[in-house]
């Protein structure tokens, strides 16, 4: 399409302008990993009950991002764009929900919020997929990836080192929550729309060329529309995309089972208490926790942009395997560690597992994606994400309970052997040796 062809050279500045947006989702995302599940520890929730209480964040990623990338594929507005608009409207609704969020009075208006929050989210994230796809050529799709991957460490970087920081400064409790759990929700409705906006202010969309347009006006509109395009798109999906199905599966099974788990785990092996035996204790191992997740956000900001250079180098799937590798170890060296400092060393292997996890397999499998299909089908690797999620928040309360002792310490350790699991997946892909360093026509 003549859209994508001779696509022109932006700076590293266009780039990051157009990637600030994501800043604020990650803020968001950050949030939900590390402070959703102790504000329902906090309005008592059992540790079974946890995993379907998460399961607003797969089933509205499986349900909104593919519909959201079909729509915008097949949008158009001289004003506006193509993806711009659902930014937009993803943020709106992602601030609302932070700004509400903290105000929950039971689990069930925690878990509501929470739906609202993950469609804002998703609606907002995956336009910028497509967005580096149409906007960027071969050689510089690296960089927009991992600038992403940038981005995503340092808002939950932000999100996380809130956790830590507010409540030494807003102490006690306003309604069922502590007072923190406002501050760093307000702070993250701020960042959310706030850095849409800027990204939106800064970033012209490439318009579509006339023959483009003609063909957008043809198409008959209907509600079933989007569904069709989807369905369609997984019956025509390449087969690297099938294999990445498989690595995803076993990757994000094991990262829900470590965000769900890993305060719990934390005031097991340093404090030795869990959240009803001591709730002082254990809001000192989530502020902890927090501070721990951050480092592993410093670490993916760090690396994410030196893993660019590396995928040109070795290839995208030896990197990203290397990166599984190394937070697999993390993982199941986490759960044995006593001394809350040295937790500081096993994450760091996750933080750099996480900065491939965000940018690298997308370059594994964008060369063999139609171009006028980039939005429906980044839509589709978030349901391969989702889809794990999905079936962890079904399935391992069941498992925790009958075959882990219900200890989140079996659950981090069970998350690295999956990890190993995909690592594998990773090396069995069929995927093109070097990225190409000129834009395919």
């Amino acid at each position: 399409m003549g859209t994508f062809l001779n696509k022109p050279k932006l700076s590293f500045w266009q780039i990051l302008n157009m990637n600030v947006g994501f800043f604020g989702i990650q803020y968001s995302f950050g949030l939900q990993q590390s402070a959703v599940t102790p504000i329902y520890d906090f309005l008592g929730a059992s540790p079974d009950q946890i995993p379907l209480l998460h399961l607003a964040g797969p089933v509205t990623g499986l349900l909104v991002q593919p519909i959201v990338g079909a729509l915008s594929d097949k949008t158009w507005s001289p004003k506006f764009g193509r993806r711009k608009p659902f930014f937009l409207i993803g943020a709106i609704l992602c601030s609302l929900a932070l700004l509400a969020f903290p105000f929950s009075s039971s689990l069930w208006m925690a878990a509501g919020l929470l739906w609202i929050l993950d469609a804002g989210n998703n609606t907002a994230m995956e336009p910028y997929r497509a967005l580096i796809a149409d906007k960027l050529d071969e050689a510089q799709q690296p960089l927009g990836f991992q600038m992403q991957s940038f981005f995503t460490g340092l808002g939950q970087v932000l999100a996380n080192v809130s956790l830590f920081v507010f409540p030494l400064i807003f102490i006690g409790t306003t309604g069922a929550l502590p007072t923190w759990v406002y501050a760093s929700f307000f702070l993250g409705a701020v960042c959310s729309i706030g850095t849409i906006l800027w990204s939106i202010s800064k970033t012209k969309e490439i318009p579509p060329t006339e023959e483009e347009l003609a063909k957008l006006r043809s198409e008959k509109r209907s509600v079933l529309g989007p569904l069709i395009e989807i369905f369609s798109a997984i019956k025509d999906m390449p087969k690297v995309m099938w294999q990445l199905a498989l690595v995803y599966l076993f990757q994000w099974y094991a990262l829900f089972c470590y965000w769900q788990n890993s305060s719990k785990s934390v005031a097991l092996s340093v404090w030795n208490v869990t959240p009803s035996s001591n709730p002082e204790v254990y809001s000192e191992a989530v502020s902890w926790t927090g501070l721990v997740n951050g480092w592993y956000n410093v670490v993916t900001f760090l690396v994410a942009f030196a893993l660019v250079g590396f995928a040109k180098k070795y290839s995208p799937k030896k990197v990203h395997a290397f990166c599984l590798i190394i937070a697999a170890l993390g993982f199941l060296t986490f759960p044995h560690i006593e001394n809350k400092n040295i937790l500081f060393f096993a994450i760091t292997g996750f933080g750099i597992g996480w900065a491939s996890m965000m940018g690298i397999p997308y370059l594994m499998v964008v060369s063999n994606i139609p171009k006028e299909r980039y939005g429906v089908y980044m839509g589709i690797i978030n349901m391969m994400i989702v889809i794990p999620m999905i079936l962890q928040t079904l399935t391992f309360g069941y498992i925790l309970k009958n075959f882990l002792d219900n200890d989140p310490r079996q659950a981090i350790t069970f998350a690295g052997v999956l990890l190993l699991i995909a690592t594998v997946c990773t090396l069995l892909m069929t995927t093109k040796k070097q990225l190409s360093v000129t834009p395919k026509s």
